[in-house]
């Protein structure tokens, strides 16, 4: 692959992920959630399967625990986050989600299968199907952080 492809592939890619966030961010926005941000999504994504610690959340995040915890402290107050006790250290918090919490994140999936759904439209079932095999075979494996 010359030069100028393998450009023109990394400026299609970032342009779909980028084009990916946006939309899903506005269909939790149209499923009534306001005031989210998309780091908020990446936030959820690392809170969803058991909660995590502020720590575990800048780890995932790229962050700073101090921005981490602002974040949480933000999400506390819409609602989406609390704090509980951990139940393996007694010195730390685990942040899970709350209902709406788990309410916002199944509108980020509706909205993210209207997405792809959208891509299927246009590469059609086999092109949606090999796309996601390619990119599931180079993707790098760990968390999916939002650009700072």
């Amino acid at each position: 692959m010359q030069n100028s492809d393998a450009m023109a592939l990394a400026a299609a890619l970032l342009a779909a992920a980028g084009g990916l966030t946006q939309r899903i961010h506005e269909g939790v926005v149209a499923r009534g959630f306001e005031g989210m941000r998309p780091a908020h999504g990446f936030a959820f994504a690392r809170l969803a399967p058991d909660g995590a610690t502020v720590t575990d959340l800048a780890v995932h995040l790229g962050t700073t625990k101090q921005a981490a915890s602002q974040l949480v402290d933000e999400l506390v107050r819409k609602g989406y986050v609390e704090r509980r006790p951990h139940p393996a250290d007694a010195r730390a918090r685990l942040i899970v989600l709350t209902d709406a919490g788990w309410a916002c994140t199944r509108a980020a999936e509706e909205a993210a299968a209207e997405v792809v759904g959208a891509w299927a439209d246009v590469l059609g079932e086999d092109g949606a199907r090999a796309l996601a095999d390619g990119l599931l075979r180079v993707a790098p494996s760990g968390p999916v952080r939002p650009v700072w």
